[in-house]
Order: C-alpha cells, then structure tokens, then sequence
C-alpha cells in the first residue's frame, strides 16, 4: 500500500468510528423512551401491572446492556492490543512477589483471560520464573475484574460503585496472590507442571501493530466476546426483569438485606457452583438491588460467581493438587466475605 494510501485509510477509519459513537449515542439516549412506548404504548399494557414493569425492565435493559457491553469490549480490544499474553509474561517473569502481585493484578484486568485458558497461561507463567504467589494474583484479578463487569456496573449504578468493584477486586487478588506466595505450597502443583519447556513468547517482540491493525483487533473482540456472551446476557436480564416485576422488595430485604448477618457467606456459597460470567449476573444483581438487597451481600455474591466458579476449579485440578486449590478457594473466599461485610457496614 502506498504512502499516500495509507492515511486516507487511517483517516477513513476513524471518520467511520466516530460516525458510529454518534449513532451509538443517539439510539442509547433514546432506550428508556422507546421502552415505555412500546410497552405501555404499542402493547396497551396497563402502568403498575407486574407483567408490565417485568417487559419494561427487559425491553429497556437488553439493548442498554449490549450497547454498552459493545462498545467497551471495542475500546478493551484495542487496549489489549498492547498486552498479549506472551507479553504479560515477560513483564512478571523475575519481579519481587510484592510487585509482582501488584503488577499481575493490574494486568489482570486487561490480558484477555477465560476458564478455559487457565490451564496454559498457569503453565507459561509458572516455567518463565514467575512466582506461584504472583500466577495466582493474576488468575483471580483476570476473570474477576474485567472489561464486562466494568461497564455494565458503571451503566447500571455510576461510576462509585464501579470503583468501589474493582478497588476491591484488586485488593483481593493482590493479598490472596501475597498470602499464596507465603504459603511455599509449590509442591501442590502438579510434578509434569515444572517438567514442561516454555519457550512461547520469549523469543522477542511480536510485530508492531498500525492503529489500523488495533482498530481491527476491536472489531474482532466485539466479535468474539459479545457473540459468545449475548446469550448469558439476555438470560440475566430475563431473570433480572422476572425478580424486578414479581419478587417482592421486603421479601429480598430479609434475606439478603443487612439485617441478616448469615447473608454474606450464604451469597457466597449460592454463587460458587453456578456458571456465568459478569455479562450474565450484572443484571441480576442490579434487579436484587433495586428489590433492597444489599451492597456488600450482592458484591459478595457477583464475586463469588466471577472469582470462585466451581467450572474453573474443575480446569485447574489439571495443573494443581486439591490442597493447593482448595487454598486458593478459602483465601479468595475469605476476602470476599470481608469485602461484603465491610460494604454492609459503610454503606
């Protein structure tokens, strides 16, 4: 492609981009009106009615999810255009624990990351020299702090208590990936785990990408995530819109309420063996929310969903021994109770 080619090229993509973010805009600023009048309007249903407030709620709430959930996933997969795996491991390869926690959190948050790639990325890191304390910190930040559970948080309930997630999801990482590293328990990894050579991404920098190359990389995100997850997204918003409309707020209030001091480690326990993601459960713990559940409870319980799922554990016995996983389970476990009565008690 020629010189003069190229940035009429780069030109035309970012025209196209903002025509679109104006589009996007547009319609999103439009969803509560279009909601209303298409259930109170064209489908004739009476205000106040239960079915009613359950339509409303889905029909305002799936477009709004997926519009933000879009959107963000494209400006993530940009960034993420500058954070490969192999790459990740090069930054954490030789740090210090304490930093290198630290550093893993943080990365966490923007390496892409799934259940089902937990098994290969415990093994590059663990034979590239990073720490067992470090892997951990960066297995519980990546699925529990991401992209997703960012957005739809702060589309749905501002941006404090968006901060207020992923503070929290930090904070624990960082200390359960410390109090791992501390505990010495390399000998719960699986023997096969250290016999493996690991020389992907170390043999140099990949190829540097034009901004045309990461606009593309976002497109493929969008792609890729939003088409796997649209279908926990609209489920969650289904039950989301079903507690909503039917399930009655003083009922909620008294089992997930602050009252209840057994809420927390109950939240906990419910959300560990169910498989979903942040797409899917964001929308019902915004609806138990509005139904008075409260802050830390709910917190405790997403988390619970997001950090501790039973799915994952289930991979992880591939390259850990039970005592090493179950360790893991009770320190993560442990601050998540934390977190959702320190919540409960200031907020």
């Amino acid at each position: 492609m020629s010189a003069t080619r190229r940035p009429r090229r780069t030109w035309l993509v970012v025209l196209l981009v903002a025509l679109g973010a104006c589009a996007w805009w547009l319609i999103y600023d439009h969803l509560e009106s279009f909601a209303k009048w298409l259930t109170y309007g064209l489908l004739g249903m009476a205000a106040g009615n239960r079915l009613a407030k359950t339509v409303a709620f889905f029909v305002f709430e799936a477009p709004k999810v997926m519009m933000l959930l879009t959107v963000i996933v494209f400006g993530v997969g940009i960034v993420r255009s500058f954070f490969t795996p192999e790459r990740t491991r090069r930054i954490l390869a030789g740090k210090r624990e304490t930093l290198g926690n630290v550093l893993a959190s943080l990365l966490g948050v923007v390496t892409p990351f799934c259940s089902c790639s937990a098994v290969p990325l415990f093994i590059g890191f663990v034979t590239t020299g990073v720490p067992l304390g470090v892997t951990f910190s960066f297995l519980i930040a990546a699925p529990m702090i991401n992209e997703v559970a960012l957005v739809l948080l702060f589309g749905l309930f501002g941006w404090k208590v968006a901060a207020l997630y992923a503070g929290t999801g930090l904070v624990i990482a960082m200390v359960a990936g410390w109090v791992i590293g501390r505990l010495r328990l390399e000998r719960w990894v699986e023997g096969w785990v250290y016999e493996t050579a690991s020389g992907v991404g170390l043999a140099g920098d990949e190829a540097p990408l034009s901004w045309n190359d990461r606009v593309r990389f976002g497109g493929d995100a969008v792609k890729d995530i939003v088409g796997k997850v649209w279908p926990y997204v609209l489920a969650g918003i289904a039950v989301g819109a079903t507690i909503h409309g039917y399930v009655p707020q003083d009922f909620m209030a008294s089992i997930m309420g602050k009252g209840a001091w057994w809420s927390v480690p109950l939240a906990v326990v419910i959300g560990i063996p169910m498989y979903s993601n942040a797409a899917g459960i964001i929308p019902v713990v915004q609806a138990l929310l509005g139904k008075g559940a409260a802050l830390g409870t709910v917190l405790a319980f997403m988390m619970s969903v997001i950090g501790l799922s039973l799915p994952e554990m289930i991979i992880l016995r591939k390259v850990l021994k039970v005592p090493l996983i179950a360790t893991f389970a009770g320190v993560v476990g442990l601050g998540i109770l934390v977190v959702g009565y320190v919540f409960n008690i200031v907020l």
